[in-house]
């Protein structure tokens, strides 16, 4: 067995998190080039020498400005197969934001399966594991990967940040669907492990036709508590602000929301301009623009995902 630490590498668009991760294993980032062609193309190849030792790639797989989720998931691709014909003895895709991971699942006929297809060319290009952060639906992704799949857990993580502020105070875990119910529990349960006190749990109706969001109900009491919506993602952010509307229509005393990947799309502005929520958390696994820091200060609060990121690499290379 290779006892030497770990390899760390942090691709372009990821390498800030990447970095604090590495930090937190005490080893450098190791070194890698990624070039640019003229016509789209690109390349990227290790610096260091990686034969027989166990390497993590730090990739997160979100859409952006100056690549899309498909670019990305290419250069992260192309950048294993090259450590393994490297002579790399084991390669990792640490992969925070898993792209296609909404896909998992046949809704119309004829539909893809577009998590099984990236889970079959991951392996078809000697990916040997995968560690990946809060996925919409973890049992479809590890049904769709052969390779061993360590899918880490957002609850812990906003638990302790919600703490602090409930002090004195009711709250309650919201389900901003039927499909989030057990995110939302997790959640409730973490959070009465650290506050010591019961948290009360609900959960908001939610139908999706042709593209058309319905249903207004929202089983569970908040009247007079914090009602804390917790979801997998923000993408446009209407979800959120329905489930937000719902919960002070009960009469929730003050409304927050906590998801694990914000993606912001078009700033999410609906979102950040909503009377109904007070504050929205999420994760680092996708950067926040700008752009949306401009129009979501001071509601927007960032939390540090590298830790627990960090604590997975170490397990998972202790396990060899």
């Amino acid at each position: 067995m290779d006892h030497r630490p770990p390899a760390i590498f942090g691709l372009h668009g990821t390498r800030d998190l990447a970095e604090r991760v590495a930090a937190r294993l005490d080893v450098a980032l190791a070194a890698h080039e990624e070039r640019e062609f003229e016509d789209g193309e690109h390349k990227a190849r290790p610096l260091e020498d990686v034969r027989g030792r166990d390497v993590y790639v730090v990739h997160s797989l979100h859409g952006g400005v100056n690549q899309s989720a498909n670019d990305k998931l290419c250069r992260l691709l192309f950048f294993c197969g090259a450590l393994k014909d490297a002579g790399a003895q084991r390669v990792t895709a640490v992969v925070p934001y898993l792209c296609y991971a909404r896909k998992d699942r046949r809704t119309k006929p004829n539909d893809p399966i577009t998590t099984r297809y990236v889970a079959e060319i991951f392996e078809a290009v000697g990916i040997d594991s995968l560690i990946t952060f809060e996925v919409h639906n973890i049992s479809a992704v590890e049904n769709a990967f052969r390779i061993p799949t360590w899918h880490i857990e957002a609850a812990p993580l906003f638990a302790a940040y919600f703490t602090p502020l409930l002090t004195g105070v009711s709250a309650a875990a919201v389900a901003p669907d039927a499909g989030g119910a057990k995110r939302a529990e997790q959640f409730r349960l973490a959070l009465e492990k650290l506050t010591g006190s019961d948290v009360a749990s609900a959960q908001m109706e939610k139908f999706r036709s042709s593209g058309v969001v319905s249903g207004a109900l929202l089983a569970g009491d908040v009247r007079g508590k914090v009602a804390i919506i917790v979801d997998d993602m923000i993408s446009t952010g209407g979800t959120l602000v329905r489930a937000a509307e719902a919960c002070r229509a009960a009469g929730a005393a003050h409304v927050m929301t906590v998801a694990a990947h914000g993606l912001f799309i078009g700033g999410a502005p609906r979102l950040f301009a909503s009377p109904a929520i007070d504050g929205v958390a999420v994760t680092d696994t996708v950067p926040v623009t700008e752009t949306v820091s401009q129009i979501a200060a001071p509601r927007l609060t960032v939390l540090d995902s590298s830790e627990a990121l960090a604590r997975a690499i170490g397990v998972c290379h202790a396990a060899g």
